[in-house]
């Protein structure tokens, strides 16, 4: 099957000269789906997670029902004021300005091995942001993955850990 047949690029969204790839029209093709979180849990599981860490919005539907099918827990990475309880925060560098995303304080346990997921990686600061941030808390981040990974931002090259993308474009 070729995930990229399940994927719709929407031209100029969120702004004019930006083409989107939607992932939709992939969660709407349950065989597709599914074949995606398998292919996915091919990759994951050598790296052999407790736990899957999914970066907001559209990575939790992609790491929780990964973390199902392995087995294991799921916890959500989240921007700033959006969780309950106490949290522990990251601050990063954007092209302009800043940006925080938080983890829950109690939810991933010094030691533990984190897998870190999105739906798609583009220039990597927010990947890379959560990867630090779960290090912050004591994880040991083994992998990371996502379904899209755009290769002409270069996002990779800030990832630090085993990663792995199901479907790339060029341009």
């Amino acid at each position: 099957m070729n995930i990229k047949d399940h994927i719709r690029g929407v031209p100029d969204f969120p702004k004019p000269g930006i083409l989107f790839y939607d992932i939709s029209t992939l969660l709407a093709n349950a065989g597709a789906w599914r074949y995606t979180i398998d292919k996915l849990a091919e990759a994951i599981r050598p790296s052999r997670p407790d736990m899957l860490a999914g970066i907001e919005s559209r990575g939790f539907l992609v790491a929780a029902p990964l973390a199902l099918e392995l087995g294991i827990g799921f916890t959500m990475i989240r921007k700033k004021g959006k969780l309950p309880g106490p949290t522990i925060p990251y601050t990063y560098d954007l092209e302009y300005g800043s940006d925080t995303v938080e983890i829950q304080s109690d939810a991933v346990h010094p030691g533990q091995r984190v897998a870190v997921l999105d739906d798609l990686l583009a220039t990597g600061g927010t990947m890379a942001a959560g990867v630090e941030l779960l290090r912050s808390v004591g994880a040991d981040v083994v992998a990371g993955g996502c379904v899209i990974e755009l290769n002409f931002l270069g996002g990779r090259a800030k990832l630090d850990i085993p990663f792995t993308s199901l479907v790339s474009y060029d341009d």
